[in-house]
């Protein structure tokens, strides 16, 4: 393949019809331009230029050449503005992939100053769920980690929070006017189960509970949070749910008290595909989401 800084120069001695004046235009040296001539010539194995007099002339099958080689370059200086442009964030895609009460909570607001700050970039949001069904993973991930342990190969894994669980109980609950609820003292309530995926939010309770010797009674099983918080308004039993999972204003009736003794706590991370890592979008992206995470969220507890 022929170089394509000496194709460049070509491009210019064919356009200025002169060594002398393309290397005036490119602020070489005349003998550095006719040298790049001499390898081209050789690289391709063909004659482009001849000897005019005291000037050159170009040949027939230099111009063939030289034509080829305008839409190649053409070409390449696109794909380096596209390269800049990615650098910098301002065109192509990202596609970030959450759990539903982070979508609801911290998603909008960070893609609403992303829209602003990137007004090129195209933002593909995927529940984690639908994220699993594509052959490409995100190139961000907002997820739930497993209490045994993750594996992200091809991505760097950040820690984002910590989070603590409510206990979701009607207020003319026994249990209602504390300040907090041991969570032994929830082993005879029937629960309502609010996880259908059986995933590592629900493991956190799971594991909490066995380590003070029972296993939740699960009345009902609902597929997400809100439903299972209107289960609760509706008499059906109670629910334990992570702080961010509460949302922002509960049912009237309900209250939402800190589960302690032990505490369980889910443990929110970021994975970012290591081919984006350094991308500006992303970073930024990075950036509001711990900014989302350092805020309060959820109801405040009774």
């Amino acid at each position: 393949m022929p170089d394509i800084q000496r194709l460049r120069v070509f491009r210019a001695v064919v356009a200025s019809g002169s060594v002398n004046q393309a290397a005036t235009n490119l602020s070489y040296t005349p003998s550095a331009v006719s040298q790049h001539l001499a390898a081209l010539q050789r690289e391709t194995g063909l004659r482009l230029v001849e000897r005019n007099g005291r000037g050159i002339r170009i040949t027939a099958t230099g111009r063939l050449l030289a034509d080829e080689a305008a839409g190649v370059l053409d070409r390449l200086a696109t794909f380096d503005g596209v390269v800049a442009d990615l650098r910098a964030g301002r065109v192509g895609s990202l596609s970030v992939s959450y759990f539903p009460s982070a979508g609801a909570a911290w998603i909008p607001p960070v893609v609403a100053t992303l829209s602003r700050e990137f007004p090129d970039l195209r933002v593909e949001l995927w529940g984690n769920e639908l994220a699993t069904d594509r052959r490409a993973g995100p190139d961000i991930a907002v997820f739930v980690a497993d209490p045994q342990g993750d594996r992200a190969p091809g991505y760097q894994v950040l820690p984002l929070l910590e989070e603590p669980y409510l206990a979701v109980l009607p207020e003319s609950h026994r249990l209602a006017g504390q300040r907090s609820v041991p969570l032994r003292d929830l082993a005879e309530e029937s629960w309502v189960d609010n996880d259908f995926t059986h995933g590592p939010c629900r493991q956190v309770v799971l594991d909490a509970c066995s380590s003070v010797g029972f296993s939740p009674d699960f009345r009902v099983e609902t597929h997400d949070y809100p439903t299972a918080i209107s289960f609760v308004a509706a008499g059906v039993g109670v629910t334990v749910l992570p702080r961010l999972g509460v949302g922002a204003m509960l049912p009237t009736g309900l209250v939402a008290l800190p589960v302690v003794d032990p505490v369980p706590r889910r443990r929110i991370a970021i994975k970012v595909r290591e081919s984006v890592s350094d991308n500006p979008a992303t970073q930024r992206v990075v950036a509001l989401l711990r900014e989302r995470a350092a805020q309060p969220t959820g109801v405040t507890p009774a």
